[in-house]
């Protein structure tokens, strides 16, 4: 069962031709993890939502308050026999019009899986230099357009590689396909710049609070070239479902996961 719009229907939901999310990528979404019925960082997860809708110039509507959205994903884990969940939250723009819409209206979808979590023991990168995420502000938003993503995980699969680094316009690390990364060396953790182009990750966000308070290690939020993944001592990966992934090899290189493992527990022990 799905949530359309408040009303639980089948899965099987067929949208219209004139989507705009389909026809445009006029959409934008967040994965959110729900564990024994309790949404992770939900305030986090509304307010990006909100302020994704805005950037995108979507009207919101009244009844879109955090409450209501707690409500509609708790309503829609249970009605899937779920208790810990993997969910999705997608918003676009009613049907009509070309590029130019012809309402700024917007529909939702909530979708509940079942919850999959495992830290793999061994985790591989490899660098996806295809094509290109631009630096631009849009890039910072979860838009249904995830082209590059896409073809880096087909990539990824047809290479027998866990993950994929996604560089921008300027051949410079984003992010990986499905989330953020991270650089360990000596006691500085370095994470690409927003202005790079990278998702403003709600879990990116959390590691870099959790940094900033540790009395060993500083953050920076900087320009990183490919070159120094292969110079740093541990790398790192964060997204919502999986929390902190650490890397063990990419290209020659082993990896320590000392570091990694402690921001894990750090990020686990949140409220």
């Amino acid at each position: 069962m799905i949530n359309f719009n408040g009303n639980l229907t089948a899965s099987n939901l067929v949208l219209s031709s004139n989507n705009r999310a389909f026809k445009y990528g006029d959409g934008i979404f967040e994965t959110i993890k729900v564990e024994n019925l309790d949404i992770r960082f939900l305030e986090d997860h509304y307010f990006r939502l909100m302020a994704s809708m805005r950037m995108l110039r979507m009207e919101i509507p009244m009844e879109f308050t955090m409450d209501f959205i707690e409500q509609e994903i708790i309503k829609t884990v249970q009605c899937n026999n779920l208790n810990n969940a993997r969910v999705r939250v997608s918003v676009y723009r009613e049907d009509g019009g070309l590029y130019t819409p012809k309402s700024n209206k917007i529909n939702f979808i909530i979708e509940a899986s079942e919850l999959n979590v495992k830290v793999k023991d061994s985790y591989v990168l490899d660098l996806f230099k295809d094509f290109y995420v631009y630096s631009g502000l849009l890039s910072t938003v979860k838009t249904t357009n995830k082209l590059v993503n896409v073809l880096a995980s087909i990539y990824a699969d047809e290479n027998a590689v866990d993950n994929c680094i996604l560089l921008n316009e300027k051949k410079q690390v984003v992010e990986v396909m499905n989330g953020t990364i991270f650089l360990v060396v000596g006691n500085t953790i370095k994470t690409p710049a927003i202005t790079e182009g990278c998702v403003k990750g709600i879990i990116r966000k959390k590691i870099i609070e959790i940094i900033t308070a540790h009395p060993v290690y500083t953050i920076e939020e900087t320009q990183i070239s490919p070159f120094e993944i292969q110079k740093a001592d541990e790398v790192f990966i964060t997204n919502t479902i999986i929390g902190v992934q650490p890397v063990t090899n990419y290209k020659k290189n082993i990896f320590e996961t000392k570091v990694s493992k402690e921001l894990a527990l750090a990020l686990a022990n949140l409220v």
